[in-house]
């Protein structure tokens, strides 16, 4: 009797959850980016926002909740109702977390259902103008006979920008000066001053002081050249092959978020992803869309737990540590 009272309450509780799910969404839904206002994360969710309101009927309002490295606005949503209504769009530096914090209140893996790939943002090596080296070779060569004097600015430990410098020196087994900052903006601020010599970072970040000749291009991460940026060569043109590097973004939901509210919020985005608006709008920042399977949830499942493993040895290697 007690089997058949508790199967009973089961299946009253996933014909609730059905129910529930069927009717998503009756309310806004939280994009929880969880980064400051105005960097290319937060850019590039407002854009996908506003089109997925179209698409769902429902506001989906950006909520912007930074602070040590991406941890706090994901722990939020993973202590958040899994109900499709708190979700997480966040970029690779999910994956580089693990490896940089030594205590994370959340698990990547168990605590968060992958919804949807969102786009790549690929990276691109520019230099202040008065730094000599203005090639990939001219730059490994002098880095090699100069160990640690190049200084390399990023946006913080853990920052894109610090992954992707960390990178490059795996690669081109070079030695470098790591200069932090408090952000994108007062690192580049830096670098046209002259304080620093390099930044590895996004185009939408540094595509305007490339344009008035503030900072020079010297080699995009990409398998081939950009369409924004058509006359910056790729680094395997530059002589080092195997030197790639996207800012992958993706949105993510609390586990146990109910199977169908995955896949209406996977539709929403891929369906959002398709408009001629968004297209113009990502590519102009220099955004990859993904097509076909990759827009899958498990695509991004399994990518997330790719990325978690080829991020992990660089960094310990590296012997970064963010507390």
């Amino acid at each position: 009797m007690r089997g058949i009272f508790q199967g009973l309450i089961a299946g009253v509780i996933a014909l609730a959850s059905f129910a529930s799910a069927a009717e998503f969404p009756a309310r806004p839904i939280m994009m929880v980016v969880p980064y400051a206002v105005g960097g290319s994360t937060d850019m590039l969710a407002r854009i996908l926002a506003e089109a997925m309101t179209k698409k769902l009927g429902q506001q989906v309002i950006v909520d912007n909740t930074g602070g040590a490295g991406g941890t706090i606005g994901t722990a939020r949503v993973v202590r958040s109702e899994p109900d499709g209504y708190t979700i997480l769009l966040h970029n690779m530096g999910l994956v580089t977390a693990p490896a940089l914090y030594s205590k994370l209140p959340y698990d990547v893996s168990k605590d968060l259902e992958p919804v949807a790939a969102v786009g790549d943002v690929p990276m691109i090596l520019v230099r202040n103008k008065n730094f000599a080296p203005a090639t990939v070779t001219e730059l490994i060569k002098f880095m090699k006979e100069k160990p640690n004097e190049v200084r390399f600015s990023h946006a913080g430990i853990g920052s894109t920008s610090h992954l992707c410098a960390m990178l490059f020196n795996q690669v081109a087994n070079t030695a470098s000066t790591m200069v932090p900052y408090r952000g994108t903006g007062p690192a580049l601020l830096d670098l046209v001053a002259g304080n620093v010599d390099l930044i590895c970072d996004q185009p939408v970040a540094t595509g305007a002081y490339i344009k008035n000749g503030n900072l020079k291009a010297i080699a995009m991460a990409t398998k081939t050249r950009i369409s924004i940026m058509p006359d910056v060569p790729t680094f395997a043109e530059s002589g080092l092959p195997g030197f790639e590097l996207a800012v992958w973004h993706g949105i993510y939901a609390p586990k146990g978020t109910p199977p169908a509210v995955i896949e209406r919020l996977n539709k929403a985005i891929q369906l959002a992803l398709s408009d001629p608006s968004v297209i113009q709008r990502f590519t102009e920042m220099g955004v990859v869309i993904p097509q076909g399977d990759r827009l899958t949830s498990e695509a991004l499942r399994q990518r997330t737990d790719a990325e978690l493993k080829r991020w992990d040895p660089i960094i310990k290697a590296a012997g970064a540590k963010a507390e």
